[in-house]
């Protein structure tokens, strides 16, 4: 399944599938449309946090497969959202501190794909994504998990620095992965945690690394002074696997 699949065009079509309940990540709209339809969808996607851009036609011709967009397309989730605290709960079922990977800034669907699929094999609770900027749950994403997206719950949040502010009165700590910060090894990575990681292009935002407890860095022994994300986040999460099994950082 492309992810060309995933996507509703025209306005009713799109009214339809916000009311009967489908997911959807995000509404392309022609800049300037405000008729009667086009309001509808605006309040629609309002209800569920959905984002919505307004573009030009040019590029709404560009997507659509049909020809027959009317002005409006929508990207349909492959999967369903699930909340914070669907996450919390999880980890309180199993008696286990909290474990969550947030992500700023991952645009590549390949990318989120990994990363939920590391992250269900190093038993995080879930993986936080923001609404903006970063990839929703497309076909791509799905197939990328190898269907660890089935298993591993994902939030999306219309504000990642909220949310951390919110799971920090929870008792969650969290530690950002940045190169400039001190060897992972020297920090203490155990209990309820949320690990945060940035694109490889920009890294994390300067206003979601400030809210974060901790800067912890990857020791590095080669030319190249990046990761990619996903292999960065696999890094620290069994960093985070190793501690919770056999103690504290190696000092």
């Amino acid at each position: 399944m492309s992810e060309k699949t995933m996507m509703i065009e025209g306005r009713n079509a799109v009214i339809e599938a916000f009311r009967s309940g489908r997911t959807i990540d995000k509404v392309l709209i022609l800049d300037g449309c405000k008729d009667g339809p086009v309001q509808t969808i605006h309040r629609e996607a309002k209800k569920t946090d959905t984002l919505i851009k307004y573009v030009k036609k040019e590029r709404l011709d560009q997507i659509s497969e049909t020809g027959r967009h009317q002005g409006v397309i929508a990207f349909v989730a492959a999967y369903s959202y699930a909340s914070v605290e669907d996450m919390l709960d999880a980890a309180a079922q199993k008696g286990e501190p909290p474990f969550l990977v947030l992500l700023d800034g991952i645009e590549d669907p390949h990318n989120l794909g990994s990363i939920i699929r590391t992250a269900n094999q190093a038993g995080a609770h879930g993986v936080i994504i923001p609404k903006h900027r970063a990839s929703g749950l497309t076909a791509v994403v799905a197939k990328a998990s190898a269907g660890a997206i089935n298993y591993t719950p994902v939030a999306k949040v219309t504000n990642l620095g909220k949310t951390i502010d919110e799971l920090k009165e929870k008792g969650l700590w969290f530690v950002c992965g940045d190169m400039k910060g001190k060897s992972m090894y020297q920090s203490d990575l155990t209990g309820p945690i949320g690990i945060v990681i940035g694109n490889e292009g920009s890294g994390v935002s300067r206003l979601v690394r400030e809210k974060c407890d901790i800067l912890a860095g990857i020791p590095m022994r080669g030319n190249i002074d990046s990761l990619n994300a996903s292999v960065a986040m696999g890094i620290l999460a069994y960093e985070v696997v190793r501690q919770r099994m056999f103690g504290e950082s190696s000092l």
